[in-house]
C-alpha cells in the first residue's frame, strides 16, 4: 500500500471540528499567477500575495507570451520583491501549460494557483496552511470565494469559525453524485508533493482545474474552512470562461473532467469503476432534464436533440427512462404557449427551487 492511500484511509467519514492554532514550523507556500495580457491586474494580484502573514511565500509569475505591458510589470514586481520570480513564454501555451510549468519550479511545501485577476483575501494562506499543518493526511484545503465584477472589493470574512475535514474518496463519491464542480480556484492550496507525486493540469480547455481537483481527493482527504472567505474570483467579459464557455460547453467539459479522472491513475483505485458509473448516470440525467427544460422554454429540434444524445451517449438504458418518454409525450395543452403550460411551469419552478436549494448549501458548506 502507497503512503497516499495510507493517508485517505485514515478516516471513514467526514467530521466538523472547531479551528486549531497552528501548531509547527512556518509553512512555505509557492503562488504560481498565470498572466495573458492581463498587465492591468497583475500588480493587485501579487500585492494580495505580498501582504499575506505567518507563511514563507514564493511567488512565481508566470507570462504566457503577452502583448499588453505584462512583461514589462512582471520584471518590476521581480525588482521590488525578492520572492518574486518571473517565467517569460515567447509562444503562448495557454492556461495549463502555463500553470504547470510554473507549479514545476516551486518549491514551497504548498502549492496555489491564482490567475492574474484573482486576489487572495488577507489571511487566506495563514488559514489554509494552519489546516493543513493539523491535518497532514489533508491534501487540498479550499474555503468560499467572493465574486466580484467592479471595484470596490466585496468585503470579506476573515475570522474561521469551523473546518470540515472529508476522506477524499467520500468527497469525490459527492462530486460524482452531483456531477458539478464546486470549486473555483483561487479559494484552493495544495500539497505540493502531492501534486508532484499525481501530476499537474490536465490538457482540457475548461475543466483543468475541476479534473485535478477531483483527482487529490482520489488520493488524499480534502478540507474545507467555514466562516471565512478566501479569495475574490474577478468575472469579466475578457476572462477566458467568459468569452468561451456556455451551457453545453461547459457540461461537455465536465464530462471530459470525469472521464479523464477515471482513465488516469485514479481509475485504479477502490470503487473507481462504481465512481465512474455514478458520475456517468449523473450527468446522463441532467442532460435529459436540460433537455426537458430546453423544450419546456419552448426550445425544439437541435437544441433539444443535442442534450438526447449526450444523455444516450453517457447511459444508454436511459432511453427507457420515464422522463424520455415524456419528452416525446404529446401534451394535452399543445396549443398553448411552451412557457404556459402547467408541466412547463411545474418543471422550471422545480429547476428554480433545486437550483436555489443547491447554491445556499454550497454557501455553507462548500458542496451542492
Amino acid at each position: 500500500m502507497t503512503e497516499v492511500q495510507e493517508v485517505v484511509e485514515s478516516t471513514s467519514k467526514h467530521f466538523k471540528v472547531k479551528p486549531r492554532s497552528r501548531a509547527g514550523h512556518i509553512p512555505s507556500v509557492s503562488v504560481v499567477i498565470c498572466c495573458h495580457n492581463y498587465a492591468r491586474f497583475l500588480p493587485q494580484a501579487v500585492r494580495s500575495c505580498i501582504l499575506q502573514q505567518d507563511v514563507r511565500l514564493e511567488i512565481i509569475i508566470v507570462d504566457d507570451a503577452s502583448t499588453d505591458d505584462s512583461v514589462s510589470v512582471a520584471r518590476t514586481l521581480r525588482q521590488q520583491h525578492d520572492n518574486v520570480i518571473l517565467i517569460e513564454h515567447t509562444v503562448n501555451t495557454g492556461p495549463v501549460e502555463a500553470f504547470n510549468d510554473g507549479a514545476r519550479r516551486a518549491t514551497g511545501e504548498f502549492l496555489v494557483r491564482l490567475d492574474a485577476d484573482d486576489l487572495l483575501t488577507p489571511g487566506s494562506l495563514s488559514r489554509a496552511t494552519c489546516l493543513a499543518q493539523s491535518f497532514p493526511s489533508v491534501g487540498l484545503v479550499y474555503g468560499h470565494p467572493l465574486h466580484f465584477s467592479q471595484l470596490p472589493l466585496p468585503k470579506p470574512r476573515l475570522k474561521m469559525t469551523a473546518w470540515t475535514i472529508w476522506p477524499g474518496r467520500e468527497w469525490l463519491a459527492g462530486r460524482c453524485r452531483s456531477g458539478k464542480n464546486v470549486i473555483t480556484s483561487p479559494e484552493v492550496l495544495m500539497r505540493r508533493s502531492l501534486v508532484a507525486q499525481l501530476g499537474y493540469l490536465s490538457p482540457l480547455a475548461h475543466s483543468h482545474d475541476m479534473e485535478l481537483w477531483l483527482r487529490l481527493s482520489a488520493f488524499a482527504d480534502v478540507a474545507y474552512i467555514h466562516g471565512a472567505d478566501q479569495a475574490w474570483h474577478r468575472e469579466h467579459s475578457g476572462s477566458l470562461s467568459a468569452r468561451y464557455v456556455d451551457d453545453l460547453v461547459d457540461f461537455r467539459e465536465r464530462v471530459a473532467a470525469f472521464e479523464v479522472l477515471f482513465d488516469g491513475p485514479a481509475g485504479k483505485q477502490p470503487g473507481a469503476f462504481q465512481l465512474n458509473i455514478t458520475a456517468r448516470e449523473t450527468l446522463a440525467k441532467e442532460a435529459l432534464w436540460t433537455a426537458r427544460h430546453q423544450r419546456a422554454c419552448g426550445g425544439e429540434g437541435l437544441e433539444v436533440n443535442q442534450w438526447l444524445q449526450l444523455a444516450e451517449g453517457l447511459d444508454p438504458s436511459i432511453s427507457a427512462d420515464m422522463q424520455r418518454q415524456r419528452l416525446h409525450r404529446r401534451s394535452p395543452f399543445q396549443t398553448l404557449h411552451p412557457m404556459l403550460r402547467p408541466g412547463s411551469v411545474a418543471l422550471r419552478l422545480r429547476g428554480r427551487i433545486r437550483s436555489e436549494l443547491g447554491w445556499r448549501r454550497w454557501h455553507r458548506m462548500g458542496v451542492f
